[in-house]
């Protein structure tokens, strides 16, 4: 049976991870995945399902370029992903049912559902390297399915130029109130006062996590709703949690640019209206910090958390969400042992070697990632101000649980189109709860043990 660990609070050093590493050296860790600098080998090529995040496509295509040009034993190909799939799964297995599945892939929800099909990360370097309550969420009976790609953090993106102009101070908004307040400055300046995308991952991964995460600050309670949504026995209409949410969903309905947007084009639209300053206020993370800068080099952007509520002391309405978005996984069950020490020496590489660190966390304005290291032993610091903030966060103890890293494989899918359908006005807020709650019932409990089916 499987089983997830708990998901442990980050603290500032494990989420930078820029501790010295003292246990092993980067030679160490390629040395035990195959030497690659031997004097011959074959080459192997070593298949990866896409690339890590859509945001920094090029940049990670950079560095998989600098890597494969590094050496003479692996070269790393990234398979195009299926934009027809619409999920990991619909597009990975039936790679494995055609005997060629992919050597080094990237999930989250999904992780339980190939817990036997990928490598045990269990007492390697690898792991070893990796910020200890990070790992938590990609631990099934024991079994270290993946590593952590990055960690990373959402709430409200705001332009601070936009901010300062209308005279807003973001750290001082911890109400729902507060926060319309300032939606009606930024407009009084003239500036339309956020961008509310109608993304299916936003409003189906983040937005909704949102509630589930503030439901308590004891994570076993925020666990038991989850259990009575399997158990079809939450009503979300009646909760006056999900109640406030819903009031804030509405909120930034009411003041957000234009109509709904629901087609992908809204994320690049999304962006550049925040860049050039037509917005103030944006839904989304940190990983659109590329895209920000890229869009205005010299504009500072920020990270602030989503009040749910008008009471001040209500949990997480100081509070950002932050966790890992994806898990580093490799094949075990079609790959050749070439294959896979290929892999290892490749994410080795990545997050141990002075090329790759600079690839992973360097300024995005020099081509690089700007990621946060979950990995000791970097000399590289991301030094941009939304990171910065998210760091002051996590300092002060004002990190919150992912709590759609239990979602059923597919559900933040089905979220996503209910969230499509409320914030366009096709369903109310109680035919919104009811398709909240349909899409989770009889799912397997993986936060309790129970296995995918």
């Amino acid at each position: 049976m499987k089983k997830a660990s708990s998901f442990v609070a980050l603290s500032a050093a494990a989420l930078l991870g820029l501790t010295a590493c003292a246990a092993e050296t980067a030679d160490d860790v390629v040395e035990s995945s195959g030497d690659t600098a031997a004097a011959e080998c074959e080459l192997t090529e070593v298949s990866m399902l896409g690339t890590i995040k859509g945001e920094i496509n090029d940049q990670f295509i950079a560095a998989v370029d600098e890597y494969n040009g590094s050496q003479d034993c692996y070269e790393v190909v990234v398979i195009p992903e299926n934009a027809q799939a619409g999920s990991f799964l619909a597009d990975v297995l039936p790679k494995y049912a055609a005997g060629e599945a992919p050597v080094i892939m990237t999930a989250l929800q999904e992780l339980p559902d190939m817990a036997d099909k990928v490598v045990d990360w269990s007492g390697t370097e690898l792991e070893a390297l990796a910020s200890e309550p990070l790992l938590a969420g990609a631990n099934f009976d024991g079994k270290q399915v993946g590593l952590p790609v990055t960690a990373e953090a959402f709430g409200l993106v705001y332009n601070k130029d936009v901010l300062d102009a209308a005279g807003v101070d973001p750290t001082t908004i911890t109400t729902r109130d507060e926060l319309e307040a300032a939606f009606q400055a930024v407009e009084a300046s003239g500036v339309d006062a956020i961008r509310f995308s109608a993304l299916w991952w936003s409003l189906g991964a983040h937005l909704t996590n949102k509630y589930f995460t503030m439901t308590s600050s004891d994570r076993e309670e925020r666990l038991s709703v989850l259990d009575e949504m399997v158990d079809g026995t939450k009503d979300l209409s009646a909760d006056p949690v999900f109640n406030n949410w819903a009031d804030t969903f509405e909120l930034m309905r009411e003041y957000m640019s234009g109509e709904p947007n629901l087609t992908d084009t809204e994320y690049d639209d999304a962006g550049l209206a925040t860049a050039s300053g037509e917005v103030g206020f944006w839904f989304m993370g940190n990983w659109s910090e590329p895209s920000l800068l890229t869009n205005n080099p010299e504009g500072t952007f920020g990270l602030m958390p989503l009040p749910i509520s008008n009471d001040a002391s209500s949990y997480g309405n100081d509070s950002i969400s932050v966790g890992v978005p994806f898990y580093f996984m490799v094949d075990e069950e079609q790959s050749t042992e070439a294959e896979r020490a290929g892999a290892v020496d490749f994410l080795t590489w990545f997050v141990t070697s002075p090329e790759g660190q600079l690839r992973y966390a360097g300024p995005i304005e020099d081509g690089y990632m700007n990621f946060i290291p979950v990995y000791s032993g970097f000399t590289v610091e991301p030094n941009t101000f939304m990171a910065q903030e998210i760091a002051g966060y996590v300092n002060d103890g004002k990190a919150l649980e992912w709590m759609n890293s239990y979602y059923p494989a597919g559900g933040q899918n089905l979220y996503g189109d209910s969230g499509q359908k409320y914030i366009s006005g096709v369903i109310d807020r109680d035919g919104f709860a009811d398709e909240l709650e349909a899409a989770w019932l009889g799912e397997p409990k993986t936060w309790r043990g129970e296995a995918a089916e």
